[in-house]
């Protein structure tokens, strides 16, 4: 009889830690229970292609590819550290102490979207809250440019929409609206119809300056009017409303994010309005924290020669100056503009992955990892803040991150 544990999926950010995973020997991944669908593909990756230490393409062993990585990191007057998101706390928290060993420009995917907002929520200028605050209070969820159904899909069941909360007792039809703002028909807008606002790609600003005229008492400028209105009056009757932004949202708000900021401040005038980021890899939340605990930002650190955080150039400037790259936890020749990919590319590459990845593909150095949450024990914070630690749910002979990070800052 196969016999089952409680164990975390690393999955997306929400960590949920509700996975009943068979014990060893006694079952196997696909009898994972309570998995999403995107959860289901995290668990089968470990049965996809797994990558071996690797130097200019030729195996070797992992001392020897450990060896050549501190090499170039060694060797580089212009290093970069890249990527993150996929990785623990513990190995973020080495991997900044490597990067102020060798004075390298540090970033993660953030810095293309949500990295504003965080900074903001950091330093509290925009209120936040956990996402069990939104189970047991939000009667209001505003999914702004996110669709949770498809980025996240136990977000709406486990905490937004249909769940029963502490003071959201009846069903969600009664006690919860949900309100969608994206530029297409998402699978999240199809199950709110009658509260889908379409934008087109750049009109966030328009739709946000709206809604301020109509708290206002003002005639709005943009969109149906009647249905901005409505709106309006589905904010106002709100006791505890929560807006998840979401990347397309904010990368058409980047240079407004000050708007938002006043819109977030009116809301909050009138009731009670929260903002939780809809981070994309597990543990981004949990690198914005640290580097911003550690140096006052949340994107785009250079750190100096004597191990000191500066305000630092932009990933694009500081890629193309660098002539030694590690990456962890990311796949930037694959999520990155074009472009940016190439200056990527043309650089000595560090790659630190469980798998075979484009970037890998192209790395100078290639060192297999084991898989976070599943054969490595951790700690991360959830996209809303929220700490949460995990012990593996596989066995592995794979070093985890902060091991072979270490090893590597050991060797330089």
């Amino acid at each position: 009889m196969t016999e089952f544990n409680y164990k975390t999926c690393t999955g997306c950010s929400l960590i949920c830690e509700d996975i009943l995973f068979p014990d060893a020997g006694s079952g196997s991944v696909s009898q994972a229970r309570n998995l999403c669908r995107k959860g289901q593909a995290h668990y089968q990756a470990l049965f996809s292609e797994r990558t071996g230490p690797l130097v200019e393409g030729s195996e070797v062993s992992l001392d020897q590819a450990i060896e050549r990585a501190a090499e170039i990191l060694r060797n580089a007057s212009a290093p970069v550290i890249y990527g993150w998101s996929n990785c623990t706390l513990e190995a973020q928290e080495v991997g900044l102490a490597l990067a102020a060993k060798i004075g390298a420009f540090v970033d993660d995917p953030s810095s293309y979207c949500e990295g504003q907002l965080m900074e903001r929520i950091l330093s509290g200028k925009i209120p936040s809250c956990t996402l069990d605050d939104v189970r047991n209070f939000a009667d209001t969820s505003i999914f702004w440019g996110s669709d949770p159904s498809s980025t996240q899909p136990r977000h709406l069941s486990r905490f937004s929409y249909f769940p029963r909360g502490e003071k959201r007792q009846k069903s969600y039809e009664e006690e919860r609206t949900c309100i969608v703002v994206d530029v297409r028909e998402s699978p999240t807008a199809r199950l709110c119809p009658n509260t889908t606002y379409r934008v087109l790609p750049g009109e966030d600003l328009q739709f946000l300056e709206a809604i301020l005229a109509v708290l206002e008492g003002k005639i709005p400028k943009f969109g149906d009017k009647k249905k901005m209105i409505e709106l309006g009056s589905i904010i106002k009757k709100t006791e505890y409303g929560v807006i998840f932004p979401g990347p397309l949202m904010l990368v058409s708000l980047q240079d407004q994010m000050d708007r938002f900021e006043e819109l977030v401040r009116r809301l909050n005038e009138i009731t009670t309005f929260k903002v939780v980021p809809m981070t994309g890899q597990y543990n981004s939340r949990g690198y914005s924290q640290l580097l911003f605990d550690r140096t006052g930002r949340v994107k785009g650190v250079k750190f100096t020669a004597s191990g000191e955080a500066a305000e630092a150039p932009s990933l694009v400037e500081a890629v193309k100056g660098a002539d030694g790259i590690l990456v962890l936890g990311s796949d930037p020749l694959l999520d990155l503009p074009l472009g940016l990919a190439r200056a990527f590319a043309a650089a000595p590459i560090v790659a630190i992955d469980p798998r075979r990845s484009l970037t890998a593909d192209v790395a100078r150095v290639v060192i297999p990892s084991a898989i976070s949450g599943l054969e490595t024990k951790g700690t991360a914070l959830r996209t809303d803040g929220v700490q949460i630690t995990f012990e593996p749910s596989m066995k592995t002979n794979q070093l985890a991150d902060e091991q072979i990070l270490t090893r590597i800052m050991e060797a330089i």
